[in-house]
């Protein structure tokens, strides 16, 4: 089953410039109900409020990294709990990658890159992408 388009999507990130970037290689893909939060404190409000299908988000930020975001999320025994969600970072250091594993994350993705790699992420996790 192709992956809905008209889901709502969630991109944190304390970088207005990210934020802008990933906002248009999504809509590239397709997606075009996109939200988003300048860091994981707003970003868990807005998930505890609203159903979205997937999180892509930063992983340092000020005050809640992405990294606290995705171990709130998980920890949350709560509807959003399972929310797919694929961390962003400048960093490919194993140990955030295993950390962020053992938090629950679906998939990881290093900057920079391209609308092509972010589809096949989001594939990877929510499946075709029609």
């Amino acid at each position: 089953m192709a992956v809905d388009k008209g889901m709502d999507i969630l991109v944190v990130d304390d970088y207005q410039t990210m934020v802008r970037i990933l906002k248009n290689l999504l809509k590239q893909i397709g997606f075009s109900n996109i939200d988003e939060a300048s860091d994981g404190r707003e970003a868990l409000d807005k998930i505890q409020n609203r159903e979205y299908g997937l999180v892509i988000s930063d992983w340092n930020m000020e005050p809640m990294t992405g990294y606290d975001l995705l171990k709130a999320v998980r920890g949350a025994e709560d509807h959003y709990s399972d929310v797919p969600f694929i961390m962003v970072t400048a960093e490919s250091k194993t140990e955030n990658v295993v950390a962020a594993k053992q938090a629950g994350v679906n998939n990881y993705i290093v900057k920079p890159f391209n609308a092509e790699t972010l589809k096949g992420k989001i594939e990877s996790v929510l499946g075709p992408i029609g």
